[in-house]
């Protein structure tokens, strides 16, 4: 076996085979310590003449693999010089580290792919510079390039010791640029590829400058010109800033005297501690490979701590959200569409204010003696700016105000206090977690995951966590959702101060709504058990004992009450000292004596194709459990290809002359069935229906399918992520997506069961289309089909409003 866990199967590994010819049975490319049968790298020497390597760590989305492809075919095509490449990606969306090794050489290259010592490496994100070893890799009197926001007197104060260290040791050539600031003044935004790529071929003079920049123009134009002509533009003039706008930055010998400081105190040693620092931070820094057997041991199961995300702190945003309390309205609405839950409200008491860090607070309306602030980890933030976009406070005042990430953080202080501060009870009951308020005043369960920037998965499922995190179960389809929820080495779903929190589990793409349903079943077995064991027991109860009982049996159905009643009865057995045969039954099983909230997570993808046939069949079941799907009306996680959830009109792959077909009309199918309840939710355009959707399904005894519109990278929005929470709104006002609440408990009432939840249409359809690239671009690739299918698309859409209309009002 080789290449387990994908591991690098190296030369010296093959080597090791023929060396070890006799040995029967062994692993490469792993330090087996537990069975002792990996076999150790035999020394290889690759002969023939070195190449010039390169090494560019860039961040997923910023275009820097795409850029570095480019390279490759430029140096490859335009000069007589031998090319290589090879590409490193980590488990995050957009926003995780990229790797790209190229090599270039005039004889055949035939090295093992990954460089480890380099001519030229770039760093493109300044936060890097601390968690991975990159300099190291650099051979003497290479070549450094540093994307950075600092000027130059501050680069010397900025850079780490051990990176100072390194480029002195080895006589680095050191360069800087703010391809940051270039981007933003030219439009680009975080896409800073062209930039850094001109830079690299100004700096190594690989090809002669002029050519080279010419080159990088024309291959802007077949890349870009299917986004239009201003992309192309922007990318051009990117090119011809990063040709120049590079600076030397003088290597002092002193450095090379600079001592690291050592930690003051040592941390606590557990369990999960030992996971954080030994297997986490090792992986995360893309130094996994070293790690033996003998440290997987206690996680063979597949199992992995919850809550580790949380000690992740990449600083990969460029700009954070700084609070300001004049005009603050006080209606975490900030809160609740963040998607990585790193803007968070605080609330202490106002003799507490001396003991907190320093900030900024205001009283807290409806609470008199309580103080209210809007905390920030611009460690954690991944500066999509949804938050300061949709700020009501921001009309009259910078409320929330989006500044660099260095100025920002400042705030880190005051909110990793709040992590640790539990509110009281008082406030919970003054703000229903039911509201939007009073949802956000409870600590998501779901934190700083590996989504992209402004994703639109998230904050649904972040919101599902504080609604019903300490009692949820989770089977997630593979997706996007099972990449950003549980990656190792890190689990962005996590605890409640009192150590509970999501069950969460990945299936397959496929089966996941079984898998769910399985969850479901299994848990509801051992949970009547416990019901069983509690009415034997009632029987002869008396005083305290019954009370608790009856409580628990009373509240059967309720999750709220249901897990108070549990926790008064397990703490009134746990005080016996003899307890019989049925009270120890209900003790062993406590875990499953309350009503869990089951729900199935996935995509579009898993939920309208492959998945599909599940689906029906668990909705069909009529039991207990509550299907989330997160619609991004592609597969986005494999890179955008369509699915049936795929309107019509949209450019996706295989479907690249626009969709002919109308999407699946998933939400009418569910309907059909007499006991499911049914919803279709956009955050955006109505936080409270969105709210009182979750609230309505997870109550409702019996299958529930909610339909939540999901923006995503793959459909272009021309305005950025960082309006994606817009996007929902207008998507709503445009009529290009409905929503509505079906309850079979409203039927059973004599009311009518279906609510349109949506006004008429404001806005035009067809401009709603105009503001997304997977719509614009068939318009300027095939104008007459592009008009012939929106114009179908738009006219279904008022037609299916109207219908839905018809059906409110029977």
């Amino acid at each position: 076996r080789y290449g387990l866990g994908s591991k690098d199967v190296t030369p010296g590994d093959i080597a090791a085979v023929y060396k070890n010819y006799h040995t029967k049975n062994f692993t490469l490319g792993i330090c087996d310590d537990v069975t002792h049968l990996s076999l150790k790298p035999y020394p290889v020497e690759m002969t023939g003449e070195r190449a010039y390597e390169c090494k560019f760590w860039g961040m997923g989305a910023d275009g820097t693999v795409g850029a570095n492809k480019n390279s490759i075919k430029i140096i490859g095509e335009n000069t007589p010089l031998q090319v290589q490449a090879y590409f490193e990606y980590d488990s995050r969306k957009s926003g995780g580290v990229t790797i790209s090794h190229l090599r270039f050489g005039k004889q055949p290259i035939r090295s093992a792919y990954r460089v480890h010592q380099a001519d030229f490496v770039a760093c493109h994100m300044p936060a890097y510079l601390e968690r991975y070893d990159m300099v190291q890799d650099l051979r003497r009197g290479g070549t450094f390039l540093l994307n950075c926001p600092w000027m130059p007197d501050e680069v010397e104060e900025k850079l780490p010791v051990k990176v100072k260290q390194m480029l002195a040791e080895k006589e680095i050539e050191f360069y800087c640029i703010d391809g940051f600031a270039i981007g933003k003044e030219i439009g680009l935004g975080g896409r800073i590829n062209t930039i850094l790529q001109a830079a690299f071929f100004a700096i190594s003079e690989i090809l002669p400058v002029e050519k080279a920049e010419a080159l990088l123009k024309e291959a802007a134009e077949k890349t870009y010109g299917k986004k239009g002509q201003a992309v192309v533009e922007q990318n051009r003039k990117a090119i011809e800033e990063g040709m120049t706008k590079f600076r030397k930055i003088e290597v002092k010998d002193e450095w090379k005297k600079l001592e690291e400081e050592k930690p003051q105190t040592a941390e606590e040693t557990t369990s999960f501690l030992h996971y954080v620092k030994t297997i986490q931070r090792k992986m995360n820094s893309q130094r996994g490979d070293e790690l033996p057997v003998s440290e997987f041991v206690e996680y063979a199961d597949g199992t992995m701590p919850a809550g580790t995300a949380a000690y992740e702190k990449r600083g990969v945003g460029i700009q954070s959200p700084r609070w300001n309390p004049d005009g603050c309205v006080q209606c975490n609405a900030c809160s609740l569409v963040c998607p990585h839950a790193c803007i968070r409200p605080l609330v202490i008491r106002g003799d507490d204010r001396e003991h907190v860090p320093e900030g900024t607070f205001t009283e807290l309306r409806g609470m008199d003696d309580r103080l209210f602030a809007i905390t920030v980890s611009p460690l954690d933030c991944t500066g999509c700016g949804n938050c300061a976009d949709i700020c009501p406070g921001n009309k009259k005042n910078n409320v929330l105000e989006m500044i660099p990430a260095g100025e920002a953080m400042t705030q880190q202080p005051l909110y990793d206090y709040g992590e640790g501060h539990e509110n009281a009870p008082e406030l919970l009951e003054k703000f229903a977690e039911t509201t939007v308020k009073g949802s956000q005043f409870k600590k998501p369960l779901l934190e700083y995951s590996g989504a992209c920037a402004g994703c639109g998965e998230t904050p649904y499922a972040k919101l599902v966590t504080q609604l019903f995190g300490e009692r949820l179960y989770i089977a997630n389809a593979t997706g996007c959702s099972s990449i950003w929820g549980g990656s190792a080495p890190s689990c962005a779903y996590t605890v409640n101060a009192q150590g509970k929190g999501p069950a969460w589990a990945n299936s397959l793409f496929e089966d996941n709504a079984e898998f769910g349903f399985g969850m479901m079943m299994a848990q509801k077995t051992l949970r009547k058990r416990v019901f069983e064991a509690a009415n034997d027991r009632l029987e002869e109860a008396e005083g305290e004992e019954k009370e608790v009982l009856q409580a628990y049996v009373e509240s059967w159905q309720d999750g709220a009450k249901n897990a108070v009643a549990v926790q008064k009865m397990t703490a009134f057995y746990e005080r016996q000292e003899k307890p019989d045969r049925l009270q120890q039954e209900i003790l062993q099983l406590k875990d499953f004596a309350s009503k869990k909230s089951q729900w199935v997570f996935g995509g579009d993808g898993w939920a309208y194709d492959i998945g599909y046939g599940g689906l029906d069949h668990v909705l069909a079941s009529g039991e207990d459990i509550n299907i989330l799907v997160f619609d991004t009306e592609v597969y986005s996680n494999t890179g955008g290809q369509a699915s049936k959830a795929t309107p019509q009109g949209a450019v996706a792959q295989f479907a690249s002359q626009g969709n002919e077909k109308e999407k699946k009309d998933l939400a009418a199918i569910a309907m059909c069935y007499d006991n499911v309840y049914v919803a279709q939710v956009a955050l955006g355009a109505d936080y409270n229906q969105t709210i009182k959707a979750l609230a309505e399904a997870e109550a409702h005894e019996g299958p529930s399918l909610i339909l939540a519109y999901a923006p995503c990278i793959n459909h272009g929005i021309r305005k950025g992520m960082g309006k994606a929470v817009e996007e929902e709104k207008t998507a709503v006002l445009s009529g290009y997506w409905h929503l509505f609440r079906f309850s079979p408990e409203r039927g059973r009432r004599g009311e009518n069961p279906f609510v349109l939840d949506s006004r008429e249409p404001k806005l035009s359809y067809e401009e709603f289309l105009k503001g997304e690239l997977r719509y614009e671009r068939l318009s300027r690739e095939n104008p007459q089909r592009a008009e012939m299918l929106f114009a179908g698309a738009a006219q279904k859409a008022k037609e299916k409003y109207e219908k839905l209309r018809e059906i409110s009002l029977q």
